[in-house]
């Protein structure tokens, strides 16, 4: 089957951007709706609930990776006994892993009110709100699920992102009807169930449509069933830092601290997450040329175009620190309000967090575009287990601060280090590390320099808050940009970076024309 790269790419930009900045943007009316009507103590217990749920789905990860990637061929090639099989398999797979998390999560239910300091809202079940988000989250399995990897296969995410963001909005008016008119949490959960089952009904109508030829049926070799398990348990060791790094600080700091301290904890998180967000946009766009490159370049001209992405990124990620540091606490302020601050230390320890994880996702992109997923499937799991003895060993000392560091510490001293080893024993020869190491030395201390300038320009006046942070924006994009500029702009690397940015514009602006 051909499929048509460029003009579903086009759709699946475009939409799923879409759906991207809807997702980004209405968190942060929500958030600020459920603080003004139902109180800040709500909007720990949602982070509570969504961070219990993403340990349970553990048990997915890898598997609609690896199910997509193996129905690249057999589509190509117009196999449809293979692709009815697999998606036979995926079903399997998927209704296993809804009755795993339902067993899980019926299992922990004992535990629930362990994981709630002291502060849980009056005259609110935690049991009945915890079924309700249990139920969402299985439900997501159990209904059709396995049908979306054709949609992912066919590189038609576009159709899936059109039918979630309708349900996305209609869900956000009623969410926000409910909230002013009836203050009930129940119904704002309510609504969510409600609606996660009708995106799931209307995505299976939808896909039966567009490709009545596939169904679940027929069998796979075992030796192809044997490749795509072991092809999930890479992907799913490779995936498990993340989710522990991102889960594990919530529970801690809702079972020590309380919810008020993780509803603070999630407001300046949120930001992060939004900001990485967007930047991974850029990283997903070279992932499959650099993949490419690795196998049909030489290792030299490969780690040349390593170093060139690294200024580019390191430069993007540095201006993002300096901007996120100068205008944290006046978007806040705007957002949330004065008594809902984090103090300044804390704040910083948020900028140090989105820097070193940035950078150590640079280097990530490399190992999964060079799929060495099996020799680095051991660095996850110890720097997750790192991070959550760390979190436990300093919360009840250090508070917020404990854990945020925590996480710090596993990033910067096992997986950064780790993830560069296996890099330069893999893909690169080690006679290019020293190279590579001196390179990022001077971009974390260009990023120094740049927040530190910022922060103290940015401290020289107060017009307001908005013209705080609009003039904030102003000094902090400048100063970085001045000074990336003026330590770099005499090299190759940025000379050849410049010639890249400048094709590639010019390409874009002549398409458009």
């Amino acid at each position: 089957m051909k499929i048509e790269r460029t003009k579903n790419a086009a759709r699946n930009i475009v939409f799923d951007g879409a759906l991207k900045m809807f997702n980004l943007a209405m968190p942060l009316i929500m958030r600020r709706i459920i603080l003004n009507y139902l109180g800040v103590n709500y909007l720990g217990l949602s982070g509570l609930f969504t961070s219990i749920l993403s340990f349970l789905n553990l048990a997915e990860l890898g598997v609609g990776g690896a199910m997509i990637f193996s129905m690249y061929r057999p589509i190509a090639e117009d196999d449809a006994p293979t692709i009815c099989a697999l998606m036979r398999l995926y079903r399997t797979f998927y209704r296993v892993i809804g009755l795993v998390i339902a067993v899980i999560g019926l299992s922990i239910t004992p535990f629930l009110t362990r994981l709630v300091h002291s502060d849980l809202p009056n005259g609110i079940n935690l049991y009945i709100l915890y079924y309700m988000n249990l139920a969402s989250t299985v439900l997501t399995y159990w209904l059709f699920a396995y049908k979306n990897c054709l949609l992912h296969a066919h590189q038609r995410t576009d159709v899936g992102s059109k039918i979630t963001l309708v349900i996305n909005i209609v869900l956000n008016v009623v969410r926000v009807l409910v909230l002013v008119f009836f203050r009930s949490y129940y119904l704002y959960l309510g609504a969510q169930l409600i609606s996660q089952i009708a995106e799931n009904i209307i995505k299976s109508i939808v896909v039966s449509k567009m490709y009545p030829n596939y169904s679940p049926k027929g069998t796979l070799p075992k030796e192809k069933v044997r490749d795509i398990t072991h092809r999930v348990r890479d992907l799913f060791t490779a995936k498990f830092s993340g989710v522990i790094l991102n889960s594990a600080d919530t529970l801690v700091i809702s079972s020590y601290l309380g919810l008020v301290p993780l509803a603070l904890f999630q407001n300046y998180f949120y930001i992060v997450n939004a900001l990485r967000g967007i930047l991974y946009v850029f990283l997903a766009a070279c992932k499959a040329g650099i993949g490419n490159s690795l196998v049909t370049e030489s290792q030299e001209k490969n780690f040349y175009d390593l170093r060139k992405l690294s200024l580019m990124f390191n430069w993007v990620v540095s201006l993002s620190s300096a901007m996120l540091m100068c205008m944290y606490q006046p978007f806040m302020r705007i957002w949330m309000g004065e008594e809902y601050l984090l103090d300044l230390g804390c704040m910083f320890c948020f900028v140090l967090y989105f820097y070193t994880y940035e950078i150590n996702r640079l280097v990530n992109l490399y190992k999964d575009a060079a799929g060495i997923w099996h020799k680095d499937r051991f660095r996850p799991l110890v720097a997750s287990l790192v991070n959550l003895g760390l979190n436990l060993a300093t919360v009840q000392w250090l508070g917020l601060y404990g854990v945020v560091l925590s996480t710090v510490v596993s990033v910067v001293l096992i997986e950064l280090p780790w993830l560069i080893n296996n890099l330069f024993h893999e893909v690169f020869p080690t006679s290019y590390l020293w190279t590579y190491l001196k390179d990022l030395g001077s971009y974390i201390g260009a990023s120094a320099i740049c927040i530190a300038v910022s922060w103290y320009l940015c401290g020289l006046y107060h017009t307001g808050e908005w013209g705080t942070l609009i003039l904030n924006a102003c000094v902090s994009f400048a100063v970085t940009n001045l000074i990336f500029f003026l330590l770099f702009s005499r090299t190759r690397l940025f000379k050849d970076s410049l010639r890249i940015v400048k094709k590639t514009v010019l390409r874009k602006v002549g398409k458009n024309a």
